[in-house]
């Protein structure tokens, strides 16, 4: 079967949807997401991206591979390199065995991304299926991209092995079986109320909606007057990862909509297309939050953090009050 390129909201729940239907079962991007459970919310102060605190709005990178294997009965076999040589010598391997093979990348080394989204980041997900006869290029499926695009082997070389957090190591990831189409009465209902249990009873605090009140304590803590550079940089980042980041928009809370709407159709329940509807609402009022963001970034508004944090307060009471009617609804 001849790979076919699908353009897709966020790379590692593309990647697998894509993946997924080459190997016979087609899933829709938002079914691979939720069916994962990986919608989520995280301020990590620890963890930099170009040297802010990493904003989260989905579990963390490899979530959805690893996930998607025992609801689908999947084998997935994830091979990480020390040596760039090495990594690249199984890549050529595997691609002259016909296998679509998915790998971990850094934005910033991708030659073909504008330049205006390449920045260090390095869990991107792309998929490689062939190489050009003519120039040794591979041929890559960027779910970002709306074609296909080719990379040089030193350009790819670079993306798989770049340094700092995140860290790809080379990583590539295959399937070795089948996927099987599940019992969808069985696998939608857990992976809803794990997504419920993550957004509401996480024990950390910087993890679910308790992690959204956490940021607006930070937002509180910001110095506009004295230091208004990097209050702007630091709210700039939340909004960078909230819209820009492959997330379709809303923090991933869009993408997550949509999935509850096929498992209204899949389980006969209305009811979840009304959550759908209401989780729509929350992600209108976390664009709502980017656009002011962004107005004061732009000094079209008073620069004024604890604004922002108060419609964060009001977000998280929101998503609050939704994943507990989510979870009564599962």
């Amino acid at each position: 079967m001849a790979f076919q390129h699908s353009q897709a909201s966020h790379c590692e729940s593309g990647v697998m949807s894509s993946m997924l239907r080459h190997h016979g079962l087609p899933l829709s991007e938002p079914m691979t997401f939720g069916l994962a459970s990986a919608l989520s919310f995280a301020y990590l102060p620890i963890i930099k991206i170009n040297g802010l605190p990493l904003v989260a709005y989905r579990m963390p990178p490899k979530f959805i591979l690893k996930g998607l294997q025992k609801p689908l009965a999947l084998d997935m076999r994830f091979e990480t390199f020390r040596d760039p040589e090495a990594g690249e010598q199984r890549l050529n391997r595997l691609l002259e065995e016909g296998q679509v093979v998915g790998m971990q990348t850094s934005v910033f080394w991708l030659p073909y991304m504008p330049e205006d989204l390449r920045f260090h980041f390095n869990a991107h997900n792309v998929l490689a299926f062939g190489r050009d006869s003519g120039s040794g290029d591979y041929l890559l499926s960027d779910p970002v991209a709306e074609h296909v695009v080719t990379c040089a082997p030193a350009d790819l070389k670079r993306a798989r092995f770049a340094k700092g957090a995140l860290a790809p190591k080379g990583l590539l990831y295959y399937p070795v079986n089948k996927p099987q189409e599940p019992n969808w009465s069985k696998v939608l209902p857990k992976a809803i109320k794990k997504t419920a249990r993550i957004m509401l009873d996480t024990p950390l605090p910087i993890i679910g909606v308790r992690g959204i009140r956490r940021l607006a304590n930070a937002f509180d803590r910001l110095d506009a007057r004295n230091e208004p550079a990097q209050a702007k940089m630091f709210i700039g980042q939340v909004v960078r990862m909230q819209e820009e980041i492959g997330t379709g928009g809303g923090g991933f809370r869009f993408i997550y909509a949509s999935f509850l709407q096929e498992t209204a159709d899949l389980l006969g329940q209305s009811r979840f297309n009304e959550l759908s509807e209401n989780l729509v609402d929350i992600g209108d009022e976390w664009r709502e939050f980017a656009l002011a963001t962004a107005r004061m970034i732009r000094d079209r508004d008073p620069l004024v953090p604890s604004a922002l944090s108060s419609k964060l307060r009001q977000i998280a009471d929101r998503e609050q009050e939704f994943f507990r009617e989510l979870r009564r609804a599962a």
